[in-house]
């Protein structure tokens, strides 16, 4: 990705960026791919009703995912606020869709993988969260 790129050069931002804002547009969007991945890997496992939950939460993950991604690079009025509260719901979203992951990971490779990029987009909105100026 290149979102440091291109948020330094937006002409609020002015080179100054937030690294733990933009770390986190990254694997917000990475997590996005990933649940969208496995949420499909997962519609074709012989085992499919025992993966709805699976199923649910990666699409949901995604979708959260994808619109804190997209909130948190817009820089024209932004509204930290509203960046603080995605940032809080996409933790959350990942915090779940890992969990639920994770109790299919030994016997899919998909949803180990899929857990570990929630868990790391998890602690990128964390930490996004705290470098923000309250």
């Amino acid at each position: 990705m290149h979102a440091q790129d291109m948020i330094s050069t937006h002409p609020h931002v002015r080179g100054q960026t937030n690294d733990a804002l933009i770390r986190c547009i990254e694997e917000c969007y990475s997590c996005a791919q990933t649940c969208t991945s496995c949420a499909d890997a997962c519609l074709a496992e012989d085992n499919v009703k025992s993966l709805t939950q699976s199923i649910r939460l990666n699409l949901d993950c995604a979708d959260i995912c994808n619109i804190t991604g997209r909130i948190a690079t817009r820089r024209t009025g932004s509204d930290e606020e509203m960046i603080r509260r995605m940032l809080d719901t996409c933790a959350s979203a990942c915090r779940l869709c890992a969990e639920e992951c994770e109790k299919h990971a030994k016997m899919h490779e998909h949803c180990r993988v899929c857990a570990e990029a929630c868990r790391r987009c998890l602690n990128a909105c964390e930490e996004a969260g705290r470098s923000m100026v309250h």
